[in-house]
């Protein structure tokens, strides 16, 4: 009878882990491959994505820094260009990226759940468009390739941090 009862809970246990709803996904690495890698993963514990920083020059995305809650991430690329900061209003989130890359990152569109598109760059070279595998799902933190530019970038979704009163 023992042995019936623990058999009972140890399938209704794989089972409730089998329909727990997934929620990160990731997209990329869009660009060439060149560069040194790098990643923000450990800045997501700040909070979830409050504004961006991106440097372009005439062809490229030279560089970006991502503040995350109230933290800048560290910056990643080259100096060369102008710097452009764009901060999210409370509680708005990046649902949706895409851009186009050559070589380089050429161009990077932020789009928000507010309907905010936010653009970065030129338009030239090869299209992509990111969107998280699942509902409810917004963009955690960037990851990719960088030295004088950004060579790639990469990006991750997950859950939007239920923790984040004050972000």
């Amino acid at each position: 009878m023992l042995t019936v009862v623990l058999l009972g809970l140890l399938c209704a246990s794989t089972s409730a882990k089998a329909i727990q709803a997934r929620s990160s996904s990731y997209n990329g690495e869009y660009g060439g491959g060149g560069g040194k890698r790098f990643s923000h993963s450990g800045y997501q514990l700040e909070g979830p994505i409050t504004a961006l920083r991106v440097r372009v020059n005439r062809l490229y995305i030279v560089g970006l820094q991502v503040r995350y809650g109230k933290v800048w991430s560290d910056y990643v690329g080259g100096n060369s260009g102008d710097l452009e900061e764009i901060f999210l209003h409370p509680g708005e989130s990046v649902i949706q990226v895409s851009g186009k890359y050559k070589s380089y990152l050429r161009k990077l569109v932020f789009v928000t759940d507010k309907g905010r598109y936010l653009p970065f760059g030129k338009d030239t070279g090869t299209s992509f468009n990111a969107l998280p595998l699942y509902p409810n799902t917004v963009l955690r933190f960037i990851s990719g390739r960088s030295g004088s530019v950004i060579d790639a970038i990469g990006l991750h979704w997950d859950s939007y941090p239920s923790d984040c009163s004050s972000c």
